[in-house]
């Protein structure tokens, strides 16, 4: 049978398989085998690197040189459950390194100690806390997985509380839809790193029962999608979440930029395959372009 994946992709993708233990060995030795893989990545050199605190949530903030007048608020996938500042460390220095925007990466609360609303609570938290300490600059969202899908979350809390005003958003291949009944989530179940099985898992502990159905839980089913920013879907073809996130951008006209042969978590691979740098390349031309074109921010509102 032919493979959906490039040869580098799939020698990539196994070897981040074999590196991860699956949820039966526990959320601890999860946690520790994430950030083991994470300490051996080279990272960029960004001008300035501090972490703080963001009304109590923990951020790590990367600051390029000249100073930036865009804001990107980051969150980390993980699943709710894994990975942290460390992990996303190497990807939130590509972000800025590559828009010359200044990086807040959040260290929100995680499941299962957590369940949702918590991860979404510390989203927005730190939201607000960059639009009142950033004023006039222009703030986007963004984050990978289940880090795209707080960064959805916010933006609908924006929107329906008449929050910080939003100049774009860019989601990393999200999760959107707890349901899991796409095609790409019974074509790509297994053997593409992330499985079908492991996001259930990962549902399970973040958002039981209804909590799962809840518009800040899955943004992709929420009843209205209107009056959004613009939004950017960066998606791997041979993902279980491929499908709602094409979904996501069928209702709200979000642009999506999909590259084929390559698997959920790939841009964790930058530098080691060409579809990461690419695909990065792309999104940072993308956010360049789109704070070019908006209008000029006014001061944030509370």
């Amino acid at each position: 049978m032919t493979d959906s994946l490039t040869p580098l992709a799939r020698r990539v993708c196994d070897a981040m398989s074999a590196a991860f233990p699956g949820p039966a060995v526990g959320v601890e030795a999860l946690r520790a085998a994430t950030e083991a893989g994470a300490a051996a990545r080279p990272v960029r050199p960004v001008a300035d690197v501090r972490d703080g605190t963001a009304d109590g949530i923990p951020v790590r903030v990367y600051s390029p040189s000249p100073a930036p007048t865009t804001v990107i608020v980051f969150f980390h996938g993980g699943g709710w459950v894994l990975c942290g500042l460390d992990t996303h460390d190497g990807l939130c220095r590509e972000l800025a390194a590559r828009t010359g925007a200044l990086v807040i990466s959040a260290g929100y609360r995680r499941a299962p100690e957590h369940p949702f609303p918590a991860a979404a609570d510390d989203a927005y938290t730190v939201l607000t806390w960059a639009a009142r300490n950033h004023p006039r600059h222009q703030l986007l969202l963004a984050g990978d997985s289940s880090g795209g899908n707080l960064a959805a979350a916010c933006s609908l809390r924006a929107r329906d509380e008449s929050g910080p005003r939003i100049t774009a958003q860019l989601l990393l291949y999200p999760a959107l839809d707890h349901r899991l009944t796409t095609a790409s989530a019974r074509e790509f179940a297994e053997g593409y790193f992330h499985t079908t099985a492991c996001m259930r898992w990962y549902w399970q502990q973040y958002a039981p029962g209804r909590d799962a159905g809840h518009p800040y839980a899955s943004p992709g089913l929420a009843p209205d999608l209107s009056r959004l920013p613009p939004t950017l879907l960066v998606l791997a073809d041979c993902d279980p979440l491929r499908d709602e996130g094409l979904a996501y951008a069928r209702r709200t006209g979000a642009e999506v930029h999909l590259h084929t042969g390559v698997f959920h978590g790939f841009l964790g691979a930058v530098r080691t395959l060409p579809q990461a740098d690419s695909a990065l390349a792309g999104a940072a031309a993308w956010v360049t372009a789109t704070t070019a074109k908006a209008p000029a921010p006014e001061a944030a509102r509370p």
